[in-house]
């Protein structure tokens, strides 16, 4: 078995794609304990974000992949187009990389970095987590230090929560003077509201399918904050001055019609409305109403690459430290590979002082003389240590060159070449 990852993500699969094969939060530790379960796996972290899902493991990259399809209920000629598989070296490398933010939408993001924290932990307390996923994760997040406060490959990285809250404040003078409405409840949502809250605006609902999801979310918010259901949108939806939106509906939520009501009921006041979901969550026709500014993913992306070149810079810079940072610990790997062997030649060593010292007390008990005993011991302990190499050698003679050089390496010896 050895080091492997299997994955996708926003760069090699579609939101469709990503979805099904998402791990929710409530569910991973069950997946974690299932994965780890299999003979064929050692191991297992299992990173899922809404950008990508990532299974790092020790064990058969193949039969991962066939896992992965079966608990999600899936053909695994389906997936297996987006998926990538990653062998030893290139599974460091790319876990270097997604820490330091250097495989993300927005390049040096550093919300990635903690979700990778959050999946090890969850990982370590169901005890998925061993020597060599333990080591990779430890060096992971010391390498995401380095090169962040190195490199200037993070500086003015704006998220999309930061860049919604930016946008808003284009139209509105200020945020502490608005009723903010969040529709659904999910992560990005939960990101943006974050942001919101941080400037105190009047009021903050979040609706959503389900009451409980949305009180819990109302009550990490720790400000004015009220839950409604999703039911009650054409009721309430004229009450605010800023909608942000981001469910999993395939079908919009907010129609147009919805919107033409309410603005008869603001009396024509503006709405800030953004649409972060895939597929819309508010009808495209909205965005032809007056006093409607309604906004996309794809309208974002000017504000979230701020800084993009300068950081693009930064970059090339990051990335050579990854490939020195993998190269230490590709070393180290190989390092620790010699510790069993290392282990077996002491204590084939320690089993032969241990005959020979035995053998030695004995003779002193008969009476026989220090001098003799020691000339003994020396004799009998130098033949056991150098019968198995000494034999290899006879055996090896000529036609094995390389365990020549090899022998004369380890004990640091000039054997004379015949020419031959």
């Amino acid at each position: 078995m050895q080091l492997t990852a299997v994955g996708l993500n926003h760069q090699t699969a579609p939101l469709s794609i990503r979805e099904k094969l998402a791990f929710a939060a409530a569910g991973l530790p069950d997946a974690l304990r299932a994965l780890a379960a299999d003979a064929a796996v050692k191991e297992a972290v299992i990173l899922s974000t809404c950008n990508r899902t990532e299974l790092y493991c020790v064990g058969d990259a193949e039969h991962i992949v066939r896992w992965l399809a079966d608990y999600h209920r899936l053909d695994i000629e389906e997936i297996r187009p987006y998926l990538y598989t990653l062998g030893c070296s290139d599974t460091i490398r790319h876990a270097f990389r997604v820490a330091c933010g250097l495989d993300s939408m927005v390049l040096g993001e550093p919300q990635i970095l903690g979700q990778i924290k959050d999946a090890v932990r969850v990982a370590q307390e169901q005890q998925t987590v061993d020597t060599w996923l333990n080591a990779l994760f430890q060096k992971t997040f010391a390498v995401a230090k380095e090169v962040r406060t190195g490199t200037a490959v993070g500086e003015n990285s704006v998220s999309m929560a930061a860049a919604s809250v930016k946008m808003a404040e284009q139209i509105f003078p200020s945020v502490g003077d608005l009723n903010v409405l969040f529709i659904g409840a999910g992560e990005m949502i939960e990101l943006v509201a974050t942001y919101f809250a941080a400037k105190t605006p009047r009021l903050i609902t979040v609706a959503n399918r389900t009451l409980p999801r949305a009180q819990e979310l109302c009550e990490k918010l720790g400000v004015n904050a009220e839950p409604r259901l999703l039911a009650e949108l054409p009721e309430i939806l004229h009450e605010y001055d800023v909608v942000v939106s981001s469910t999993a509906s395939q079908l919009p939520i907010v129609g147009k019609g919805m919107v033409e009501r309410a603005l008869k009921q603001r009396h024509h006041m503006p709405v800030f409305m953004l649409d972060l979901a895939v597929p819309r969550d508010i009808e495209a026709e909205v965005e032809d109403l007056n006093d409607i500014y309604l906004y996309t993913v794809d309208d974002i992306a000017n504000i979230v690459q701020t800084g993009q070149q300068a950081r693009q810079k930064a970059a090339a810079e990051a990335e050579m430290m990854v490939e020195q940072k993998v190269a230490e610990f590709v070393e180290w790997q190989r390092s620790r590979q010699s510790v069993p062997l290392i282990r077996a030649l002491r204590d084939e060593g320690e089993r032969a002082r241990r005959q020979v010292l035995e053998n030695a007390m004995k003779q002193l008990a008969k009476g026989t003389a220090p001098e003799e005993v020691l000339e003994r011991l020396s004799v009998q302990l130098t033949n056991k240590l150098l019968h198995s190499p000494t034999r290899t050698l006879n055996k090896a003679g000529s036609q094995n060159q390389n365990l020549v050089d090899a022998v004369a390496q380890i004990y640091d010896l000039e054997h004379p070449n015949n020419g031959l």
